[in-house]
């Protein structure tokens, strides 16, 4: 790690993103990770739902045994489990698995049982937002697989920009890909996905607030479905 990633400030990590958005907006996927390997070193990481290895898999031709954090959120689908093991098993990544601070459990005994059916933002908040900065701390930048066509909240997804919330770089190298392009990737270097993805689901979130899809349906429709909420925290 250099001097400088060690040293640059929340304003010149800010002032970097929003430059590198504006030049990288028209580069392919692998050169803007290559830009934040070498940006970044060691200080990068690539953030993962498993729903698909894709960024995982993009981000390991650039650097190999690149970190690759996975939020457990003790709600997943078995699925998902399984394709996050597979991963661990089968790339050149080193997966990093984050828990909460509470099992659910835990937290039931605390709040009382299905909080996410009675307060979905308070359960996102303590089993996905919370883990995840306290995950992100020793980083200065993290990849997402977020897309500008996934729903309208995501459709003026920067391909790097700034984190105000973390105070972190963050990077969104597929943003511009559509569905056909991850599908293309996906067939042309035997990404593992989730299997769900075969089974009616376009988005894989936490068991109980994820449903299939129906036809003409955004991806994001299965997610917390018949409230008003898209997110869950993690991406604003």
């Amino acid at each position: 790690m250099t001097t400088a990633q060690q040293e640059r400030t929340g304003e010149e990590l800010k002032a970097l993103a929003e430059q590198a958005g504006r030049d990288l907006e028209d580069a392919s996927a692998l050169e803007i990770l290559q830009w934040a390997v070498d940006t970044f070193g060691e200080r990068f990481c690539v953030t993962s739902s498993m729903e698909d290895a894709v960024v995982a898999h993009l981000a390991s031709r650039v650097l190999k045994g690149v970190d690759v954090v996975f939020l457990d959120t003790g709600y997943h689908f078995p699925e998902t489990i399984g394709t996050r093991d597979a991963v661990e098993a089968v790339m050149d990544v080193n997966v990093i698995t984050l828990t909460p601070r509470q099992t659910v459990a835990e937290q039931d005994a605390e709040y009382g049982p299905k909080l996410h059916d009675r307060d979905p933002d308070l359960c996102c908040r303590l089993r996905k937002v919370q883990p995840l900065e306290e995950g992100l701390a020793g980083y200065q930048a993290w990849a997402t697989g977020l897309r500008r066509d996934e729903s309208p909240t995501r459709a003026n997804t920067p391909v790097v920009g700034w984190d105000e919330k973390r105070r972190k770089v963050k990077i969104s190298p597929i943003a511009r890909w559509t569905q056909d392009d991850v599908d293309a990737y996906v067939t042309e270097h035997g990404v593992l996905t989730n299997p769900l993805l075969m089974d009616g689901y376009a988005s894989v979130g936490c068991a109980p607030c994820t449903r299939r899809v129906l036809e003409g349906e955004d991806a994001r429709a299965g997610r917390w479905a018949g409230r008003a909420k898209t997110e869950c925290g993690l991406h604003g």
